[in-house]
């Protein structure tokens, strides 16, 4: 067992690179605002793009790594991943004007993308069944520290005293903060094995054996190999049979996931947190302080995935955290309309993103890379991974707009609304997945 950790935890590094990544923006933007001369009235679609902009690269990433990882195996995308992830570190903390800032970030969400499709992916194609909900939560988790410590590496590069300073260094030392894990990420990445089940879909079965005997023993790697074989004999692996009718379902719960994720408006907490509670309560230091207590309570949700998900299963737990985001959610809009200065606003945007760090957080990643047949797998968590970043772009560039237009009540209503959808729509379409072995979940598919 302590082989299989230490590969889905390497693995999971490449969701902490993916966390600060996209959490670093959220420290760096009102530096970034100054030294661009960036206005919030005046240009409000530029300030999305500049939070938005790693988004951008996200959606090809995502859609190249399914291919690129059938092709060439999982591991060989994970070095990929690790190496551009160093790169645009250092890239996006020298640029001298804008539009050189937005190309870096491009390049930094194209690591995002594929990161956020082959981690999820390579974890759960080594665990065993009864562990894969568990490890598979490793990779949420490696987000979520990633942002929070994100808020703690940015707090203590800026300096409160020195605007200019800040203006002009601070946010560059924010970003080329990245490179030092990603270095870590890359090193880690050499003892850890090839997914077994690519092996087998390689043709390369001693390899694969020689991993699942590490993994589970002589009676597990016999079981494995045998049933991995039979699904990948009755398989074309093409890209036109993922849409075909036996897997629309499978899709369709993924777009369900991925968008309802983002649509619940999560990214708006992650990106903007500062900027909101900076407005609401004009205290610059309240407002960070406020950011930290959010990360904070991301990051320990998420232990109530990893404890439960493989005990009470994916599906109760998606209902109980799309539940609780609603609630959370149009209060947080209630609380905006009539006092945002009040002490509760704070708590209902930490009981929301509690409510999405133990369920939407990290089970979408999980549900996504168990429905899918081995062939396709790859394929398919390029299309759910463009769904996902798809939907982050959209509310990313949306909400500084909908903000100064509609007002931050309706705006937070709007995203209540869309995890009612997601509770519905989880309710009535998707079947509990916990405990089964991957090949048992694409049999049943088949039967359907």
């Amino acid at each position: 067992m302590r082989f299989v950790l230490f590969a889905s935890a390497v693995a999971a590094i490449g969701g902490f690179l993916f966390g600060y990544d996209t959490a670093v923006i959220n420290g760096a933007n009102t530096f970034l605002q100054a030294h661009f001369g960036l206005d919030p009235q005046r240009d409000s679609m530029l300030i999305g793009l500049a939070t938005a902009s790693a988004i951008l690269g996200c959606i090809p990433g995502a859609m190249c790594a399914g291919f690129i990882s059938d092709r060439f195996g999982r591991r060989r995308v994970l070095f990929f991943c690790a190496i551009l992830y160093a790169l645009s570190g250092v890239l996006s903390a020298v640029p001298q004007t804008f539009s050189q800032f937005i190309a870096a970030r491009i390049l930094s969400g194209i690591a995002i993308g594929v990161s956020s499709m082959i981690c999820p992916v390579y974890i759960a194609e080594i665990a065993p069944p009864q562990w894969r909900g568990r490890l598979g939560s490793l990779f949420q988790l490696g987000i979520v520290t990633g942002i929070f410590v994100t808020l703690f590496i940015n707090g203590w590069i800026q300096r409160p005293a020195d605007a200019a300073w800040n203006t002009a260094y601070a946010w560059r030392w924010m970003l080329a903060a990245e490179a030092a894990p990603a270095f870590l990420f890359l090193a880690l990445l050499f003892p850890i094995p090839e997914s077994p089940r690519w092996l087998l879909k390689a043709g390369r079965e001693e390899e694969a054996r020689q991993t699942l005997l590490r993994i589970g023993g002589d009676g597990y790697a016999d079981e494995e190999v045998a049933a991995v074989k039979e699904v990948l004999a009755q398989e074309e692996g093409s890209f036109g049979e993922l849409f075909s009718r036996t897997y629309r379902l499978p899709l369709l719960i993924a777009f369900v996931l991925m968008v309802g994720s983002q649509f619940s408006g999560i990214n708006v907490i992650m990106y903007y947190s500062t900027e909101i509670f900076k407005n609401a309560t004009g205290d610059a230091n309240a407002a960070f302080t406020s950011s930290v207590w959010i990360g904070l309570v991301n990051f320990i949700a998420t232990f109530i995935a990893i404890g439960f998900v493989d005990k009470a299963g994916r599906k109760p737990l998606l209902l109980i955290g799309n539940a609780i985001q609603v609630v959370a959610l149009v209060t947080v809009g209630f609380i905006y309309a009539r006092n945002p200065h009040t002490p509760a606003l704070l708590g209902f945007v930490i009981l929301y993103t509690a409510a999405f760090a133990m369920a939407m957080g990290p089970l979408p990643w999980i549900v996504c890379s168990e429905i899918f047949p081995a062939k396709l797998r790859g394929r398919a968590m390029s299309v759910a991974t463009f769904c996902i970043w798809t939907g982050c772009l959209i509310v990313a560039q949306t909400f500084p707009t909908l903000l100064n237009s509609i007002g931050p009540s309706k705006t937070f209503w709007i995203y209540g609304a869309c995890s009612a959808v997601t509770f519905v729509l989880v309710l009535l379409l998707l079947p509990e997945t916990k405990g089964r072995t991957l090949e048992e979940i694409e049999l049943s598919w088949r039967k359907r």
